[in-house]
């Protein structure tokens, strides 16, 4: 994955009727926690900061600190590995939600608690930039 020259709005842009004004809230709260200017990468990915990564098996690249994708039904917020299992406190006062490995999926932002996203943000900033830093 890369950074690319393509302009944040038109990733923004991509979330449609309400959810472009949450779109705008994920920018500000990212930015916020990172201290970073947003960069698009891989054509639809808004990130914040850059860390280079090497796995044992050689496999390695760069990717954001921090980073999240706005969409028509739904907002994809990208966290360090297994967040969902290391912080299930945070996860119980988040609101609606589902969750992979490393990305966490908000239909909207009404009912999300704006504290414990915030947090889930400020915890895997830390813990990437400890594993990877």
């Amino acid at each position: 994955m890369s950074p690319s020259d393509i302009p944040v709005d038109e990733v923004l842009d991509r979330a449609t009727g309400p959810r472009r004004a949450e779109a705008e809230e994920l920018l500000a709260l990212h930015r916020e926690v990172s201290g970073a200017a947003p960069v698009v990468w891989a054509g639809r990915i808004i990130g914040f900061g850059e860390y280079e990564y090497r796995y044992e098996s050689g496999h390695g690249g760069r990717a954001p600190l921090l980073a999240f994708a706005p969409g028509p039904t739904r907002h994809t917020i990208y966290l360090s590995n297994d967040f969902s299992e290391r912080w299930p406190d945070l996860m119980a006062a988040l609101g609606r939600h589902r969750a992979s490995k490393v990305c966490l999926y908000l239909t909207r932002l009404t009912g999300i608690d704006r504290d414990a996203l915030r947090a889930l943000l400020e915890r895997s900033l830390a813990d990437t930039l400890e594993e990877w830093g």
